[in-house]
């Protein structure tokens, strides 16, 4: 556990103390992997002259998400908000699509942009995870399907979604955004529902600088969005359906096979990292760090403190003090995205059934982690917050007394 009980409220750098981190340091700074081998297949790609259209790397890329996902199709795109938008269309949603309101504001967007209304579902209170009941009283005769989202890569209730789906006659897609290499006990995240989507941006565990992938089981899906992410091409000259440009280029593929070649190294580490934070957060009063249960895989890409201001100062005082400190934590996924545009206008009353989203939205702080954090920096960033909640009521006093406080509405997956 950190020593910080003596430390006055003066070290902290928004009170004129020495910054704890020279540098910002992020949430989610990319991991890079073997610098040596992505510039090997970079140079390959400029050799060949093959920069897009399914190349080499693309189609190695998609094989080996497929093998790890446990599933038999995986199709590699330029990003996952426009994997959602494929996978939503060749599902053939329409009307009304239940998600969770604690989510990233993308899983909204992809069906509000082809014109299908994202309905709001609450949440455990515990897991973040959508609330199967929830869901029961949000079904209407225009609803045609659910999307869960395995947050912060635990896996939804599957079996309870499942029986939703089949008994309501609804389709069911799952946002595995934060769930590459995550399961629960029996399955990979990759295999359920008629389809999942996977993101590869900068800053997931693994990534290929942008990029997204859906995956299924499905020979029939498979085909379709394949057509549907390159124009609806069936050949040189033949289009046979309505498509997009949603294609992943070679140097994106390039990079995600180098960072699949390290995830292993890249999740022990956050495994690190996750173990150091619980520690020295450990029995310290407002503060719980989001644990997960043993033995289930799990890629350890966030680590997620709820700030219950029990200690007398508020998550929102707390982040000016990590940032003042150049710790650039996060407050995923506030406000949610029922308070979002333009789902706050469309829907000014949701609030009203979703506490429990309101209540975690309110007290989320994401902290740092990833390859570029050793775990001595991660005692440092519990250094901080262990001063600033012993000295709680002091530091929201001086903060509220002040023209420190700020109010950064910062938003990123």
């Amino acid at each position: 556990m950190s020593e910080t009980l003596s430390r006055p409220v003066t070290d902290l750098a928004i009170f004129g103390g020495a910054p704890a981190f020279p540098e910002p340091i992020h949430v989610g700074r990319p991991n890079l992997g073997d610098r040596a081998r992505l510039l090997e297949r970079v140079n390959d790609v400029l050799d060949r002259r093959w920069l897009t259209n399914n190349g080499r790397y693309v189609q190695e890329f998609e094989e080996v998400i497929a093998s790890a996902a446990g599933v038999k199709h995986c199709i590699a795109t330029c990003n996952g908000e426009i994997a959602l938008e494929i996978a939503i269309r060749a599902l053939g949603l329409k009307g009304e699509v239940i998600v969770p309101s604690f989510t990233f504001v993308a899983t909204a967007h992809s069906l509000q942009w082809q014109e299908i209304t994202p309905v709001f579902a609450d949440i455990d209170p515990d897991t973040h995870l959508i609330d199967p009941a929830s869901i029961e009283r949000l079904i209407t005769p225009r609803t045609t399907g659910i999307i869960g989202v395995h947050l912060w890569g635990q896996i939804c209730d599957v079996g309870a979604l499942e029986d939703i789906a089949e008994r309501h006659h609804l389709q069911l897609l799952f946002d595995a955004a934060h769930a590459l290499g995550c399961g629960d006990g029996e399955r990979m995240a990759g295999g359920f529902g008629a389809a999942e989507v996977f993101s590869f941006h900068a800053t997931k565990v693994v990534n290929s600088l942008e990029g997204g992938a859906v995956v299924t089981n499905s020979d029939a899906l498979s085909t379709k969005i394949r057509l549907m992410k390159n124009f609806g091409f069936l050949g040189f000259d033949h289009v046979g359906y309505v498509g997009t440009n949603g294609k992943m280029n070679e140097f994106s593929a390039a990079m995600g096979l180098t960072s699949m070649e390290s995830m292993g190294a890249f999740v022990d580490h956050n495994r690190q990292n996750h173990a150091r934070y619980r520690r020295d957060l450990g029995g310290l009063a407002g503060v719980t760090v989001l644990g997960f249960p043993d033995g289930v895989p799990q890629n350890f890409q966030y680590v997620v403190a709820e700030v219950d201001g029990s200690c007398g100062i508020s998550r929102d005082e707390l982040l000016d003090v990590l940032w003042a400190d150049n710790i650039l934590a996060r407050r995923y996924f506030y406000p949610g995205c029922h308070r979002m545009q333009p789902y706050r206008s469309y829907f000014p009353n949701a609030g009203l059934l979703l506490p429990h989203t309101e209540r975690v939205s309110a007290r989320i702080l994401v902290l740092p982690t990833g390859e570029t954090l050793a775990p001595d920096d991660v005692s440092r960033v519990c250094d901080v917050l262990r001063c600033a909640i012993e000295h709680g009521p002091e530091v929201s006093a001086r903060l509220n007394a002040s023209s420190l406080r700020r109010h950064r509405d910062v938003f990123a997956r």
